[in-house]
């Protein structure tokens, strides 16, 4: 089964240290299940000086998420929901929210 949240939609964090708080997608990790969600679960991490961060020091940065861990908010009817697959009249397959039925892509 493929991952249902992609790059670029807005997710809320449904259990953890964050719960409640929503953002932008930045990026999914299909493989290890776990996304990247712009502005939460920032971690702490001590870096050399290099040609990235020639000052070095402490940087914050993303920590990742588990998919199972998030929900997609409908960007309609803006409320966190699960997703439905529906056939879209070329017979391609697309994301529709459960709540208002809309399309998402």
């Amino acid at each position: 089964m493929g991952l249902r949240i992609k790059k670029g939609d807005t997710a809320l964090i449904i259990t953890g240290k964050e719960k409640g708080k929503s953002g932008r997608v930045i990026s999914v990790k299909p493989d290890k299940d776990v996304l990247l969600i712009e502005g939460l679960n920032i971690a702490k991490k001590h870096m050399k000086p290099s040609r990235k961060y020639s000052q070095g020091g402490i940087i914050e940065k993303e920590g990742p998420i588990h998919i199972s861990n998030v929900m997609l908010v409908c960007p309609k009817c803006n409320k966190p929901t699960r997703l439905a697959t529906s056939m879209l009249s070329e017979g391609k397959k697309s994301r529709a929210c459960k709540k208002c039925k809309e399309v998402i892509d």
